[in-house]
């Protein structure tokens, strides 16, 4: 039985089971927050501004598993934030001569945006495994139908002939651009201090006062070459959690966050691409492609429903919302917000469960997609030939001229439709077009133009 009141994914399958549903979760972020509590203090340690001993008790503490999650969840209402409980809770967890350097000098932000962040690494990471895992799908399924004709549409219509091989390669050029931006971000996801209003004033009076620790030589060498005990411990901070050392402070400066969101929302997009596609042509009428594994339905035995590409298709519909909520929260008034910061925590976690869902789906869809290359053969003839008229016009052209050529091809492609005939028999009834070809010219796998070479090209691409 679960837990009445705890979020099990029930309205979520997109996610639900998924890596980054439990690299998000409420005990994921819990760790992460005290992940960042236990670095605080052990950087302090490094500069010279907590004793070692202080900073190995505090790490020791900073596990989940000995807080109870929903219990500060609850008394987080009465400061607005989960950080508070936390503190006071870590604080009675260790060692009285420890206590005082839990928390020292920091802020609730700097502990809850640095703890996103981390959670925001570990996740991107997460979907970045998925990525290279559906690259490798999509460069296989590329190469494999490099000439596999079938139909391109514009506007819902048979334009002229493509290659699934192109479509494929076209999917993995989306996702490398997803993996390039979510690399690129994740590699400068910053760690987060700056005291209560931004200036690291505290840490400045902390490492002045007569309680700070007694400073090596090295250390306070370092601290004149940095500026100062303030920027030496943002940069020891940003080391002890793995995070990038930020220029500033950036409490009301959310750059880091729209980057994440804008990345985010791109490779739900991205993703969605291809799903959307996958949806469109499994139709039945289609069958162009099916899912290795499709959902049943509970009405329907019959069904083989493509729940992978839906739930794709899903979060590439969610994502963009979750993100203009991130971006709109950038317009933060003064050193800290009231409201805005606030909107970002469920905002933004919600938007890495929905993309990591939707990576760890889009893993099982191109791993086990199915093409079938006779239905899409077939739909090359169902225009009876004038799904190549553009090339009929080019050909023609020139040996007719551009007003006779578009007339004779007119009232082909009338005839053709009219009288259910092949366009090349049509043709063959014009004395104008004695001689050539026109079984060759009519055939739609001949005019794929470029499609394989611009294939081949694309699968350079690592």
């Amino acid at each position: 039985m679960s837990r009445e009141g705890t979020d099990v994914g029930l309205l979520a399958p997109g996610r639900a089971g998924s890596p980054a549903e439990e690299a998000t979760g409420d005990t994921a972020f819990l760790q992460a927050m005290l992940d960042a509590e236990a670095a605080l203090t052990r950087a302090q340690a490094t500069a010279g501004l907590a004793p070692a001993e202080a900073a190995k008790a505090v790490t020791a503490a900073a596990r989940a598993d000995h807080f109870d999650v929903r219990d500060i969840a609850l008394r987080a209402r009465a400061g607005g934030n989960p950080v508070i409980p936390l503190v006071a809770d870590l604080t009675a967890a260790v060692p009285a001569q420890a206590a005082p350097y839990v928390h020292r000098g920091a802020t609730s932000q700097d502990i809850m945006d640095t703890a996103m962040m981390l959670i925001a690494r570990r996740t991107l990471d997460l979907i970045l495994t998925d990525l290279a895992h559906t690259e490798t799908s999509l460069a296989r399924l590329a190469s494999e139908h490099r000439d596999t004709a079938m139909p391109g549409r514009t506007l819902t219509q048979h334009a002229v002939p493509t290659t699934f091989g192109l479509k494929a390669a076209g999917w993995r050029a989306l996702v490398l651009d997803a993996r390039d931006r979510v690399r690129a971000v994740r590699d400068a996801l910053p760690a987060q201090l700056g005291g209560a209003a931004g200036t690291l004033a505290a840490f400045g009076a902390y490492g002045g006062s007569a309680r700070a620790v007694e400073t090596s030589a090295h250390v306070a060498k370092a601290f004149h070459a940095a500026g100062g005990q303030g920027e030496l411990l943002v940069s020891a901070y940003a080391q002890q959690v793995e995070l990038a050392v930020p220029v500033l402070p950036w409490h009301t400066l959310r750059t880091p966050v729209a980057d994440l969101a804008a990345a985010l929302a791109f490779t739900a997009g991205a993703l969605g691409k291809a799903a959307t596609d996958v949806l469109t042509l499994s139709r039945t009428e289609l069958g162009e492609l099916s899912e290795g594994a499709g959902g049943g339905s509970s009405a329907m035995p019959h069904k083989a429903n493509p729940v992978r590409s839906t739930l794709i298709a899903a979060a590439a519909r969610r994502a963009p919302g979750l993100a203009a909520t991130l971006h709109a929260s950038m317009a933060a008034e003064d050193e800290r917000p009231a409201g805005a910061w606030h909107a970002e925590w469920e905002s933004l976690r919600d938007l890495l469960r929905t993309v990591g869902g939707a990576s760890h789906d889009a893993v099982e869809l191109t791993g086990n997609l199915r093409v079938h290359p006779e239905p899409m053969r077939q739909h090359l003839t169902l225009t009876h030939g004038l799904i190549v008229s553009e090339r009929l016009t080019a050909e023609l052209t020139p040996l007719l001229g551009r007003a006779r050529a578009k007339e004779l091809l007119t009232s082909a492609a009338r005839r053709t439709r009219d009288e259910g005939r092949p366009l090349a028999d049509v043709l063959a009834e014009e004395p104008d077009l004695a001689g050539l070809d026109l079984t060759d010219l009519t055939d739609p796998a001949r005019y794929t133009g470029s499609a394989g070479a611009l294939t081949d090209r694309a699968l350079e691409r690592r």
